[in-house]
């Protein structure tokens, strides 16, 4: 073996026996409550299509169409030759759903987050961030060139501290909405009070709660009544709710049109298929039309938090679809997994580096496709493993 493999496989050999060894597992159907993985049928828990929207028929005819209509690929970037009308549309139903000025489309929520940070802030200004922000922000924050730091979970003192103490150019706050690891919420009306007082801005990430939070799913600025001038700059994705693709930043005319000048990651960025942009708008009928989805959803956030308690399992303080049950030791993290799936149930175990050591954990994550007699099997099974 020469040097270079070498140190790979030492590196492979050390992940392993931290049991922090990552595998894929082969998946050969649709997205879906139940699942062909490896080969045998499973109930799935790890799926972040929270409106069971990724399978849905009138999505698959959307697409069908459009492919037939506009081709695959879009064939270059959106300032080349990229920008079709249903990405122009999707922007726009985008901006009218949020509440938002306009809307501008990126690849992945991680391009996203990525552009928009290093295109706001730089050289002489700061950008501070929750200690639980989902890797894309923090690594945004680090190669942005800015003063970069973080401050204690949800605790707007903490920000207010490093706000506070900041005497150069621009200050921009960067959050989760929901934390993906955890599932709680950012406190977001007291952030944003705290980030004004010290005329700074605030950008919120809300993957996760886009499309289940609010009254018409909007996401958490809905949630908790919060503005445009709350909030300049949202980010959200379309492959989790929206059952799709992609991700936007939403904010005022004037953010767009700066970000389609200064975000080297929408430049420089093929656009996504423009038929994924319109089954992408579909999927944004649906969120609105049928609430049913998100009411289910909540059901079974209530019945799953009731039932895990009452065996005796430790939750975190959320109310969203992702339960994380608190294991401690990764090798006890993979254990409970692996038992999970001999019985027919797939629900991950997440170990650091994803979360902070000896804080390793199962993460559960409901959706609106999943029946009560899925999640009352998952408890029975739960109860099983611990028995």
């Amino acid at each position: 073996m020469n040097p270079f493999d070498q140190h790979l496989q030492a590196v492979l050999d050390e992940r392993r026996l931290q049991h922090r060894y990552r595998q894929r597992r082969e998946i050969g159907s649709a997205q879906g409550p139940v699942l062909n993985v490896d080969g045998r049928k499973v109930i799935g828990f790890c799926s972040n299509d929270y409106l069971g929207l990724a399978a849905h028929p009138e999505l698959i005819d959307a697409m069908s169409q459009a492919a037939r209509e506009l081709g695959v690929g879009s064939g270059a970037s959106h300032l080349v030759c990229g920008h079709s009308r249903e990405h122009h549309e999707l922007e726009r139903e985008i901006a009218e759903y949020t509440g938002r000025e306009r809307a501008l489309l990126f690849s992945t929520g991680y391009m996203a987050n990525l552009g928009a940070i290093t295109a706001l802030v730089g050289k002489g200004d700061a950008i501070w961030q929750d200690r639980l922000n989902h890797a894309s922000m923090l690594d945004a924050g680090a190669l942005s060139g800015a003063r970069f730091g973080r401050f204690l979970h949800n605790s707007p003192a903490s920000l207010k501290a490093k706000l506070a103490g900041f005497s150069g150019a621009r200050q921009l706050v960067a959050v989760d909405g929901v934390f993906s690891m955890d599932g709680d919420l950012a406190p977001l009306p007291e952030l944003a009070s705290t980030v004004r007082e010290h005329s700074g801005w605030l950008m919120v990430d809300d993957a996760h709660g886009f499309g289940c939070l609010g009254k018409t799913g909007a996401g958490i600025c809905e949630h908790f009544g919060l503005s445009q001038l709350d909030v300049p700059v949202l980010m959200g994705t379309l492959g989790k709710a929206m059952g799709s693709f992609g991700a936007f930043i939403a904010g005022s005319e004037r953010l767009i049109e700066a970000l389609i000048q200064l975000s080297r990651s929408y430049i420089y960025t093929t656009a996504m298929p423009p038929a994924v942009a319109a089954a992408t708008r579909v999927s944004l009928r649906l969120a609105q039309a049928e609430s049913w989805r998100r009411t289910h959803l909540e059901e079974l956030i209530v019945r799953f938090r009731q039932g895990a308690s009452e065996l005796g399992y430790q939750l975190m303080d959320s109310p969203t679809a992702i339960q994380p049950i608190m294991i401690g030791a990764d090798a006890d993290a993979m254990a409970l997994s692996e038992a999970l799936y001999q019985r027919g149930y797939w629900v991950s175990a997440i170990r650091p580096p994803t979360v902070p050591a000896g804080s390793a954990r199962l993460r559960v994550t409901l959706t609106a496709a999943h029946s009560h007699a899925q999640l009352d099997g998952l408890l029975a099974a739960l109860k099983d493993v611990r028995q």
